[in-house]
């Protein structure tokens, strides 16, 4: 601190000297026994200065001080005041050495009143004077304070006028004293009105943090920091900026974007710690709002240079960091909540996945929960075939894009057989890797995607979209991941449990249905539909095909008949191996007339396309509402019947039983 820096004090109140309890005889007699040491000297000046001011003003009447320039020396020999009288006697760099003022320089050394008649100056306009100086004592500990220096014309000069000066002395001490008091008296009040506020600050703190620990709502925390620095600070301009997983509906937080005028924010954010800059006027704050866990958000203060003190500072970093613990424990209480839902929902979803083993029957709950869970506009599973050349919608809410069919590196599907990794994309429309008919057709912009995998295998995928931007957040993306899980698992048990029951209800050599199954299919359409029709055929002298060409070819012409059968009857109708080289076939809702003319074409095919050539043999059956219930083996037998007819006709013909 230099000479002109104002002097307070020098640190002399402690904690004690500003507690309550203290009484105003207790402040009065506390003041009066301060005083001045070594170490306060060098920062005396302006104090000696207001001093010599007062005591100027005081003394106007004294008739002697009439045109004699009066003087007031630091105890360093620099002048600390001067009067108004003799311009140029005194230059504003003056002191004792300069102007050669030997009564002064006396007077510091010997610490004694000194008068020196006739002195010449050191400055040629100065003529010689006579010189007074007086030393000035502290009123306790006797240190050197200054001295008071009188310059009269010469010869004037005399002891009375020195005891005049000394008693002037005296009363200039008392003006210092009175100033130096009121510098203590101004330190106490401030010392005490800090004290007050640092105590409303601590109390206003604990209640502010008791209040932000009582709270288990991420909302509730943001508000209630941001109210009471409203309620502290009402000059303040408050903002919070959050980390990009969370959003709020409060309108003072906002979103942490690391753009180059947020270089404060950003540094705060990544460092951990309270950053600052200031232009003079007005200072900018960046506080980390931080757990233990990491920093979630940056509070920025914009306040005015002047109303915001280091304490100010302390204030907010500890509400700051108060908040900050809260917002965690909040945050973590929701996400653990969010977790709770988020099993039982998988739970649920497994439950009802593993409670059937149709396919389709399953997979359409499955996309009907989805879009409930994400509040999604659409949602897609897809299936990968077992050659992985394409990906087939096996559920979907767009009626029009089920069944649709995509070559296997196609779009997001594409992405993922090659990654084997999730997708979550913010706007399809500005920043999509790669185009997709789902996503162009349902006009979708905001995506979740995830590949369903067994054992590191690619089966098929889930793609969950909808029409807004940025509609999915981080957690919906790590939910999907895991319900993809279970989705995977029970597309898998599905398939391989429609594989399970193809085969037992399929001929391994032909590729016809079962006999069983042919039965139980007769039963339930005889129980809704009004007719049908039953054709048995056989293949001709096969025996002696087995026991000429061997056996392989005989199953290789068994293949070519089934095969012909197929080919010559609708999605509908349903061809079984009814037992060696017997074939049935049953035409559900078609009448007598339909079907000769059916087991005709197959006859004529069979006969024209096989090789080594063979003929068929045709018995043909029906049964319509009007001959009442006919049983399932009734019908079989009048189309075997049919059948011995056509054999004992000569073979490679059709009758009818």
């Amino acid at each position: 601190m230099g000479k002109d820096d104002e002097y307070r004090g020098h640190n002399r109140l402690d904690a004690d000297d500003v507690r309550p309890s203290r009484t105003p005889n207790d402040i009065t007699t506390w003041i009066r026994n301060q005083d001045l040491s070594e170490a306060d000297l060098p920062y005396i000046h302006s104090l000696l200065a207001e001093s010599f001011a007062d005591w100027l003003e005081e003394g106007e009447e004294f008739p002697w001080l009439a045109g004699c320039p009066i003087a007031l020396l630091h105890p360093d020999g620099t002048a600390a005041a001067h009067s108004a009288e003799g311009p140029g006697l005194f230059p504003p760099d003056w002191n004792a050495k300069a102007i050669g003022t030997t009564a002064a320089s006396a007077a510091l050394q010997s610490c004694r009143p000194a008068l020196i008649r006739s002195e010449e100056h050191a400055f040629a306009a100065f003529k010689p004077y006579d010189t007074l100086a007086v030393p000035l004592f502290t009123r306790n500990s006797g240190l050197l304070l200054g001295v008071l220096v009188c310059l009269m014309p010469a010869g004037q000069a005399q002891a009375g006028e020195l005891k005049l000066l000394q008693a002037a002395a005296l009363h200039l001490r008392s003006c210092f004293y009175r100033q130096f008091e009121l510098l203590l008296i101004g330190d106490y009040v401030r010392s005490r009105e800090l004290a007050g506020k640092e105590e409303r600050r601590s109390i206003l703190l604990f209640d502010a943090i008791r209040r932000l620990n009582d709270r288990i709502d991420v909302e509730h925390v943001l508000s209630e920091v941001l109210g009471i620095l409203e309620q502290v600070y009402p000059f303040c301009r408050t903002d919070l900026f959050l980390s990009q997983d969370y959003s709020s509906t409060n309108e003072k937080v906002k979103p942490l974007a690391f753009r180059q005028e947020m270089d404060i924010c950003w540094k705060a954010f990544v460092d951990g710690e309270m950053r600052e800059e200031s232009d003079g006027k007005n200072r900018r704050i960046a506080l980390p709002l931080a757990g233990k866990q990491g920093v979630y958000g940056i509070l920025l203060l914009n306040v005015p240079e002047e109303e915001f003190d280091d304490a100010d500072k302390r204030f907010v970093a500890m509400l700051t960091s108060g908040a900050g613990t809260a917002f965690e424990k909040a945050k973590l209480h929701e996400q653990a909540n969010a977790l709770v839902g988020e099993l039982r929902l998988i739970n649920k979803l497994t439950q009802r996945l593993n409670s059937s083993l149709r396919l389709k029957e399953t997979m359409a709950f499955a996309t009907q929960e989805l879009l409930d869970i994400f509040k999604a506009d659409c949602c897609f599973i897809l299936q990968l075939d077992s050659f992985k050349t394409r990906f087939t919608v096996i559920a979907s809410n767009v009626p029009e894009m089920t069944a649709e069919a995509f070559a296997a590196d196609y779009g997001f599907c594409g992405v993922m057989l090659s990654t084997k990794e999730p997708i979550i994309l913010s706007d399809y429309r500005h920043a999509s890797p790669v185009r997709s008919r789902i996503m162009d057709e349902t006009r979708s912009r905001s995506l979740i995607a995830s590949p369903l995998l067994i054992n590191g295998d690619v089966i098929g995928a889930v793609l969950v979209a909808h029409r807004q931007p940025n509609h999915f957040s981080y957690d919906n993306y790590k939910l999907l991941q895991v319900l993809a899980a279970h989705l995977g698992l029970a597309v898998s048990n599905a398939t391989l449990h429609a594989e399970l029951r193809r085969m037992v209800i399929t001929d391994n050599l032909t590729g016809l249905f079962a006999r069983h199954y042919l039965n139980e299919r007769i039963q339930r359409r005889q129980l809704r539909d009004g007719s049908g029709a039953l054709i048995l055929l056989d293949i001709d002298h096969f025996k002696k095909i087995n026991d000429t060409f061997g056996h392989q070819v005989g199953d290789a012409i068994l293949m070519q008949v089934s095969g012909i059968v197929r080919s010559a009857i609708r999605d509908s109708d349903i061809a079984a191996r009814w037992g060696g080289e017997e074939l049935a076939i049953y035409l559900p809702q078609l009448g007598l007339e339909q079907a000769l003319r059916i087991a005709e074409r197959i006859r004529k095919q069979v006969e024209e396309e096989t090789d080594p050539k063979v003929t068929v043999s045709c018995g043909v059956s029906q049964w319509t509402k009007n001959d009442g219930r006919i049983s399932v083996e009734s019908l079989f037998y009048r189309a075997d019947m049919a059948l011995y007819v056509a054999k004992r006709k000569g073979r490679n013909s059709v009758a009818v039983g």
